[in-house]
């Protein structure tokens, strides 16, 4: 057994199966409508959340995870006989995760706790940590696992298309007059993370010309760097993300078998229904 633990968010996407095979620990973000609370991977995943907006009419409130949550994730590793934990958390800029990680580790000033903002979100969150979890495995220095995922966050390309404003427009983020008229002109954004946060880039009209607009993009991100791995990201339309992970395979080397993951709850609350888009990790 590796002596490094890795610990994240389920604000990182990554399907449980995954977490499971390399035994990386997901804490949890919570979902709050009204007086119901409900918890990212254990009853609520993209479709029950967007059930109960569409039947609500409004959008949930999300939680970061509290310190309480991390002491208890940080304890459990040391008890299953890990010496050092190394947290990756979502971006500080869009969560207060990682300050609720950084408050708990203050509680174990005797172990070996390292608590990484990744600056990123979703899977490419997620791809920062599976990679983290496989050089744990392998039995790579903990320094040496924390300059590799410094080299891993600027080496992450994260593009993703919205079929409607639809949801924005709920969370205030875009006001319904304009929302309605993007949506009626049939605009649909990409968005990108940039600063640790997850950014409009462009507004492309149709869905059909996005998709082939967030192809152009990988194939500028890549520019013949070799890719070491790609991530399909979506908010229930698995259909359409296996779709662009065809049309992506057709200008760039993929694997046959590639991460498939929803958003997740916390995130796509933000973003809406119907998003696809993915991450490609490169050397």
């Amino acid at each position: 057994m590796s002596k490094i633990s890795i610990i994240t968010d389920t604000d990182s996407s990554l399907p449980i199966e995954l977490a499971n095979q390399y035994d990386i620990k997901q804490v949890p973000i919570t979902i709050h409508f009204g007086e119901s609370t409900y918890t990212t991977g254990v009853d609520i995943n993209d479709a029950i959340l967007f059930e109960i907006i569409d039947q609500a009419k409004k959008l949930p409130t999300t939680s970061a995870p509290p310190p309480a949550a991390f002491e208890m994730a940080f304890q459990k590793a040391f008890d299953d006989g890990y010496e050092s934990i190394i947290c990756i958390c979502v971006s500080s800029r869009v969560s207060a995760t990682y300050q609720s990680a950084v408050t708990a580790r203050e509680q174990f000033p005797e172990k070996d706790i390292t608590v990484v903002d990744s600056m990123n979100l979703s899977l490419a969150q997620g791809l920062i940590v599976l990679t983290a979890a496989k050089y744990a495995r392998d039995g790579l220095p903990k320094n040496d696992i924390l300059d590799k995922i410094e080299s891993i966050k600027t080496n992450l390309h994260v593009f993703a298309a919205l079929p409607t404003l639809k949801y924005l427009a709920m969370s205030g983020r875009v006001g319904k007059l304009a929302a309605g008229l993007a949506d009626t002109l049939n605009i649909k954004p990409i968005l990108s993370v940039q600063d640790g946060k997850l950014d409009l880039l462009e507004k492309i009209r149709t869905m059909k010309k996005a998709q082939k607009r967030l192809i152009e993009l990988a194939k500028e991100s890549v520019n013949n760097k070799k890719i070491l791995q790609i991530g399909m990201i979506h908010v229930n339309n698995e259909t359409g993300t296996k779709e662009l992970y065809r049309e992506l395979c057709s200008v760039l080397p993929c694997s046959s078998d590639p991460i498939i993951a929803e958003f997740t709850p916390g995130l796509s609350v933000h973003a809406g229904a119907g998003v696809i888009g993915f991450v490609i990790l490169t050397e």
